[in-house]
């Protein structure tokens, strides 16, 4: 890591999890950071940004975030994203191809016994 630069995860729209984010990620790599603004940020040089992101990472997934962000890495910030898109609404649709109406026939009914 180049000297003077500094470790950053950038929180996006889970500023509410800031606090949360910050101690996992000083009990999994023995690193503190400090909140500023939308941001959380270390001095430290004994971590790579690569490790920061891992971390992140599994924040994410234990939190059950995944569904809705993301994480990348640019340059000395991790940095978690929304997914954008539109949202899936599932709609039921008529099947034209199936057969089953939902009643049934006995054969007997069938041949008119």
């Amino acid at each position: 890591m180049l000297f003077g630069h500094k470790l950053q995860v950038d929180l996006g729209d889970l500023h509410g999890e800031r606090t949360n984010l910050a101690s996992f990620i000083e009990s999994k790599l023995k690193v503190n950071f400090t909140a500023t603004q939308n941001k959380l940020v270390s001095d430290s040089e004994a971590v790579t940004t690569q490790d920061l992101e891992k971390v992140v990472n599994k924040f994410i997934y234990h939190q059950k975030l995944n569904s809705k962000h993301w994480v990348s890495l640019e340059k000395n910030t991790v940095k978690i994203n929304t997914f954008k898109g539109k949202e899936k609404k599932e709609e039921k649709k008529p099947d034209k191809h199936n057969k089953n109406t939902g009643h049934t026939q006995s054969l007997t009914q069938s041949w008119g016994l």
